[in-house]
């Protein structure tokens, strides 16, 4: 199986973990990951403001290179997933969006929103299968309890994301009960960690993630996972009094695939 990859800035310099394992756990699950020529930043953060254009435009040539390609384009980092599927979906059915992206681009063909975007957890589940994955586990975390942290950006706006249930998901409980791990649920598993707000008010970051880190511990959870940059880094950042370590998921499954 081939797909187009999106990796993102971030995975390029702060969250290189997160595409490093992603990588060798593809080769472990004979998955090829080729990554889309000359990428660009996908925006960081899919505006609403309707006359908004030119942040758009990299998202819609990373989606323009896989459709080129006849390939899915995977993603891992939550923000880009969410950046991308929506200016897709702003493609498909916007047309405002799409008239003035596909001017400026002047693309051969029109861009209309043809590429199926998928984040590397519905490759995980929907492409792969847990199951598959199970036989492949070396390595299993027997007995650990392990939290799953969401975040927004991985399932809202759900109308759009479509990737589970937005108040009651359970794709990366599944992922870790498929590495043999013991999931737990507690109620801040997809509440906001801080956000983009410890930019400029690091208090009240400080108190979200705090918040999140509580409820997971007081669950009992032992390790924190998750699929977002800035989620870890919030997590990690405000870990004052909290003991509980706070990894990418794609590590996990590195090390349950014995490539870590």
């Amino acid at each position: 199986m081939t797909y187009s990859y999106y990796p993102g800035c971030t995975l390029r310099t702060k969250a290189k973990d997160l595409d490093t394992y992603a990588r060798a756990s593809c080769e472990a699950l004979g998955v090829t990951l080729e990554e889309v020529p000359e990428w660009q930043c996908c925006g960081g953060v899919y505006t609403t403001a309707k006359d908004e254009i030119a942040t758009k435009l990299s998202s819609v040539r990373a989606l323009v290179a896989a459709r080129d390609e006849g390939r899915d384009l995977v993603t891992i980092c939550s923000a880009c997933h969410n950046v991308i599927k929506q200016t897709n979906e702003a493609m498909k059915n916007d047309s405002h969006t799409n008239s003035r992206a596909n001017a400026y681009l002047k693309l051969p063909v029109p861009y209309n929103g043809e590429t199926n975007v998928i984040h590397f957890l519905e490759l995980l589940r929907d492409k792969i299968g847990f199951g598959k994955i199970s036989e492949k586990v070396v390595k299993p975390f027997t007995g650990k309890k392990i939290g799953a942290y969401y975040g927004c950006l991985l399932l809202r706006p759900s109308s759009v994301m479509a990737m589970d249930n937005p108040e009651n998901p359970t794709i990366i409980e599944d992922f870790i009960k498929a590495i043999g791990g013991e999931p737990v649920v507690y109620a801040m598993r997809n509440e906001c960690c801080g956000g983009y707000l410890t930019m400029e008010d690091k208090e009240a970051a400080n108190k979200r993630s705090g918040k999140v880190l509580s409820d997971a511990e007081e669950h009992g959870a032992e390790i924190l996972v998750t699929a977002c940059p800035l989620c870890l880094y919030n997590l990690k950042k405000n870990k004052d009094g909290h003991k509980i370590p706070v990894v990418y998921f794609t590590e996990l499954l590195a090390e349950a695939l014995g490539v870590k």
